[in-house]
């Protein structure tokens, strides 16, 4: 009898257990279940980057968010080259929810991200490509998708100036993006209209600045009242230069492309005998600067005009970048850091170009060799532009030094 009954106290025991084992399943099926639909139910919704994760792996995924996201940044806000301001807005990520994530290629809070972007680059933490593959290939955030836009800020001048150097070096900047191309919308194809014009655009994000350059229309008679039209708050840059040296430059990009055209000498007057220069010839109607000036300031003010010196451009880079970048309202990110000078070419280079890790420098047509001019044609033509270059240096407050 006590064995009998020592057997069955065993036996509800062993019966007990596996209830209990069973109850236990059986609950952990249901809770399952339940998780699987509710997650299954939600699927149809596109998941953006700033959604959370919710039922039973939403603190687990938070916990691995943040670990990856206070790796990444340790090695950031430990620099002590790096701004204290923007120290503390990195700071603000490691406690930061899942709608402020900065983990490998997603990045949120725009605002900080740009202030956070910026030192980062000027501190060479990490390289304005960094930044555009980011940005690039954020496609769940508002970051990623940017919009095009018509431009606010436009190189617009002078033909042989340095517009060309000046676009590629302000590309280098992470808040710029610009067209390569040139345009020529509001010389050659205003009738295409502006959604056309739109459309060549690069896609911008919020605090970008889109900008293109067209030479051409600082000399185009109707352009001011075009681009007014367009916006009259639209920021110009004129990138200005010796005017003599620039006709001489304009000349001999032509001669590379029609090596039978006439002399200088002879295309520079309409009669040699006389020495009356032929100012319907555009190498050297380009470079009358105040009577092109004229037309635009019926339509934009001087504030709103930047005249960049193309010598300066060559023999300090980074000081008239930073001109620029203050015009533009843009933080200087571009420095003498990102230059050097290429004995061999006569001109800087950027030893990082925009999406690139090498040097660049512009290409073989920039910087050719000049032909040998008739001193006594070139005295002549300083003669001619000196009048015209006191009253440019009068109606824009700078002596840019053409007739030392």
């Amino acid at each position: 009898m006590a064995i009998s009954r020592a057997y069955m106290d065993s036996l509800s025991r062993g019966i007990f257990k596996k209830f209990v084992v069973m109850l236990c399943t059986l609950l952990t099926s249901v809770f399952l279940l339940h998780s699987l639909v509710d997650r299954c139910t939600t699927m149809p919704t596109p998941v953006k980057a700033s959604t959370q994760v919710v039922g039973f792996l939403a603190t687990e995924l938070h916990d691995l968010r943040s670990l990856r996201r206070k790796r990444l940044l340790q090695k950031w806000t430990t620099k002590s080259d790096l701004s204290h301001d923007s120290a503390k807005r990195i700071s603000r990520f490691q406690d930061a929810d899942a709608e402020h994530v900065l983990v490998g290629a997603q990045v949120e809070d725009p605002e900080s991200y740009r202030h956070i972007s910026l030192d980062l680059i000027s501190s060479k933490i990490i390289s304005p490509r960094f930044i555009e593959r980011i940005e690039d290939s954020v496609k769940l955030s508002p970051l990623g998708e940017g919009t095009k836009k018509l431009p606010q800020a436009l190189i617009i001048g002078v033909k042989k100036g340095g517009t060309r150097a000046l676009l590629e070096f302000l590309r280098v900047h992470p808040d710029i993006r610009a067209v390569g191309a040139e345009p020529h919308f509001f010389d050659r194809n205003y009738d295409n209209g502006l959604e056309w014009y739109r459309e060549l655009m690069p896609k911008t994000l919020e605090g970008q600045i889109t900008m293109e350059k067209t030479p051409s229309y600082f000399v185009t008679r109707e352009a001011p009242a075009r681009i007014s039209a367009m916006s009259r708050d639209t920021k110009l840059i004129v990138v200005v230069r010796d005017p003599v040296t620039r006709a001489i430059s304009d000349y001999t990009q032509t001669l590379s492309k029609k090596p039978d055209i006439p002399t200088f000498e002879s295309l520079t007057f309409k009669n040699r005998t006389t020495g009356l220069i032929d100012t319907s010839w555009s190498a050297i109607q380009i470079g009358i600067y105040a009577k092109h000036l004229d037309n635009w300031l019926q339509y934009f003010p001087m504030g709103q005009i930047l005249f960049v010196s193309g010598e300066r451009l060559i023999s300090d880079p980074a000081g008239e970048l930073g001109r620029v970048q203050d015009f533009l309202g843009l933080k200087r990110i571009i420095t003498d850091k990102h230059f050097y000078f290429n004995q061999t070419k006569g001109f800087p280079c950027l030893k990082k170009a925009e999406g690139s890790s090498k040097p660049h420098c512009l290409g073989k047509t920039k910087g050719r060799t000049h032909p040998n001019i008739d001193p006594e044609v070139v005295q002549r033509l300083r003669d001619f532009y000196r009048p015209f270059n006191m009253k440019f240096y009068q109606m824009t407050g700078r002596i840019f030094g053409w007739d030392d």
